[in-house]
């Protein structure tokens, strides 16, 4: 218990005197996965509202393999990007395994599925009456679309919040693909591991406190969109 409680002064300490290599780790991870669901929402949030307004044959299976792979493995998606940008894979010619470049790529793959699943259910979730309502003022299909798009804001942030905490608190990938190497692609899970494994209770420690206030404002932050 002592041991643990000297760790943990420690921890407090390698923050609060902001020590270098500490906060180089917890910006890297935050710019990656922050980057990682800018661009994710960019793209997806785009998809799954397609997805949600338009129908056609096989809608419902689609939906249903996005929703199950909210919870795909890290490993799983690390291993297809291992794959795909390696020496010998499609795109190894530019060279991009063991970069933060390769791991935003992987993080956006790894949360495409929970951006677009959440929208879809976001806009799932506006009354129909809304949509009636501006279709009888005289809205247009973009109109209402936007209309329901505007109900579901706050379903729809809460996904990419989400998708960020996914993001950030994932550690197969970032190993697979980026090599946990010191001062380039060395993220807060990453860091944790090692140092864990290497006996620096109190660096490890530290990383592990500022993962948890990260996801701790990350979920009130939900919450609070939640109630609204």
């Amino acid at each position: 218990m002592e041991i643990i409680w000297e760790s943990l002064v420690s921890a407090v300490q390698l923050i609060v005197s902001l020590d270098r290599e500490v906060m180089d780790i917890a910006f890297r991870s935050l710019t990656i996965s922050g980057s990682a669901t800018m661009i994710g929402g960019l793209v997806f949030v785009p998809v799954g509202g397609l997805i949600y307004f338009y129908s056609f044959r096989l809608k419902n299976v689609l939906i249903g393999i996005i929703n199950t792979f909210f919870s795909v493995p890290t490993v799983f998606v690390g291993l297809i990007i291992f794959a795909t940008f390696s020496k010998d894979g499609p795109f190894g010619v530019f060279g991009l395994l063991f970069t933060p470049t390769v791991m935003l790529l992987g993080q956006i793959m790894l949360i495409a599925p929970i951006i677009a699943g959440m929208t879809i259910s976001a806009l799932s979730s506006v009354n129909e009456d809304i949509r009636d309502t501006a279709t009888s003022l005289g809205a247009n299909r973009s109109q209402v679309i936007y209309t329901v798009i505007r109900e579901a804001r706050y379903g729809v942030i809460t996904g990419l919040l989400l998708a960020f905490g996914r993001a950030i608190s994932e550690v197969g990938l970032a190993i697979m693909v980026g090599g946990n190497i010191k001062n380039y692609t060395r993220t807060l899970t990453t860091s944790m591991s090692l140092e864990t494994s290497m006996g620096n209770l109190d660096m490890s420690m530290a990383l592990g406190i500022i993962l948890i206030s990260v996801a701790l404002i990350v979920n009130m932050v939900g919450n609070g969109l939640k109630g609204r």
